[in-house]
């Protein structure tokens, strides 16, 4: 009986065996099959005629196909990370440049794949990052520094289209990719955003809390963007709505504008208010800017304001005053503005240092007279992070601020101000 038993067991194992070994022989066998076998340069050139013929997933499969026998046929893979950028894939496309370029460092055509890939994906600071290492290779390459000059054209944006729309270059190079590739490219730009905004200042003493509410929708036209907004805000125990339109035309290349106006019908905002400024690039990627802006309530104030601003690789810098005229003077404010960004405009940190009060921007004053123009000793300081989404449909936001400010009806004596403010963006076509 135990011998039965013994090699009952031993036949058991042998059965075992040999079921591993027989999946072990066809996962080889499998494996086998597809190891590629034959001319990658034939397959190569069909693949190429594939992509540029409306079969571009097959011609994928067969570079792919050529890739597991010549994982260092750096043409074949920087084709296949071209094909992934073309469909809009630029993560994919991304990984594919990296393993040629770790591997070969001198090759121009795939440095110059790899930053356009950056640009159509809406990530100027890595392209920026990618022609500045390329030109270390390629140090007068007059295609790299175009590509460089572009990128570096594209980090200007946040000022334009600071709460706007993020989408894909629009300058898409028709000789790079094939007209269906072109068209995906197209069909892939976030045009529209609608967006959330919440804040809340706590005082340290005389208020109460204050909350400032915005949602808003925005498109992107090959004229520039717009953006309607409605500000639903709760101050000193009263509620009050303000409806708003912001635009940024472009006039010209390195020119354009932003326009508002808006209107309420609460005492709290402002009857009217409007805004007309020019911003205008500058060599060595500066940029400047001079406009007005105007707040109607029982009178109309006038406020003048421009910025200087300096876009140095992934940092930006910005100074903007406020020069607001009165009947007790000249009341001023200035802001100073530092962010450090990441992959694109979406992406970044941000610190805000600013003194003295403008009534654009510190509408929560009120004065029994109707004066909104006091120059109340105040300074701010306020930090910033946001960041989004790989696909870009996802935005968020956060600010924390402190302030330290002059009560407006007890001039000498002050209170502190802490702010936080969250955001949500959600994109589409």
């Amino acid at each position: 009986m135990g011998t039965q038993i013994k090699n009952g067991h031993r036949n058991f194992q042998i059965y075992i065996f040999l079921i591993i070994a027989l999946f072990s022989a066809s996962f080889q066998m499998a494996g086998q099959e597809k190891m590629y076998s034959g001319d990658p340069d034939v397959s190569f050139a069909k693949a190429r005629d594939l992509a540029f013929n409306n079969s571009r997933k097959q011609a994928q499969d067969t570079l792919l196909h050529i890739l597991t026998k010549y994982p260092n046929y750096h043409d074949v893979r920087e084709f296949l990370a071209s094909t992934y950028a073309w469909d809009g894939d630029y993560k994919k496309a991304r990984t594919e440049f990296q393993k040629v370029l770790a591997k070969d460092q001198h090759r121009q055509t795939t440095w110059v794949a790899a930053i356009k890939n950056e640009i159509w994906g809406d990530f100027p600071f890595l392209a920026l990052k990618l022609s500045r290492k390329a030109l270390k290779k390629f140090p007068n390459d007059t295609e790299i520094l175009e590509l460089q000059k572009r990128a570096q054209e594209s980090t200007m944006i946040p000022t334009a289209t600071a709460g706007a729309v993020q989408t894909i270059s629009s300058d898409i190079p028709n000789d790079s990719i094939s007209k269906e590739s072109e068209s995906e490219l197209r069909k892939k730009v976030l045009n529209n955003t609608i967006g959330v905004t919440s804040e809340v200042n706590i005082y340290s003493d005389v208020f109460d809390p204050m909350f400032y509410n915005a949602v808003k929708y925005a498109r992107q036209t090959k004229y520039g963007s717009i953006i309607g907004r409605v500000n639903i805000d709760r101050r000193l125990d009263e509620y009050g709505t303000q409806y708003e339109v912001d635009l940024y035309p472009k006039i010209a290349k390195g020119t354009y504008a932003y326009l508002n106006f808006g209107v309420s019908g609460s005492s709290i905002f402002p009857d009217y208010r409007y805004g007309v400024e020019i911003f205008k690039s500058l060599p060595r990627s500066f940029e400047i800017s001079a406009g007005l802006r105007g707040l109607q309530y029982d009178t109309t104030t006038m406020i003048y304001t421009g910025s200087v601003t300096w876009y140095n690789g992934n940092n930006y810098w910005s100074f903007r005053p406020y020069f607001t005229p009165g009947d007790n003077g000249l009341s001023s404010s200035g802001t100073l503005t530092y962010r450090k960004y990441r992959s694109d405009a979406d992406n970044y940190f941000g610190i805000n240092i600013g003194a003295g009060i403008s009534p654009e921007l510190n509408q929560n004053y009120f004065f029994e007279n109707d004066d909104r123009i006091v120059n109340l000793q105040s300074q701010k300081l306020n930090v910033a992070y946001y960041f989004s989404t790989h696909n870009k449909q996802n935005a968020w936001g956060a600010q924390l601020g402190i302030i330290h400010q002059e009560i407006p009806f007890d001039q000498g004596n002050y209170f502190w101000i802490t702010t936080l403010a969250l955001s949500w963006e959600i994109r589409f076509r």
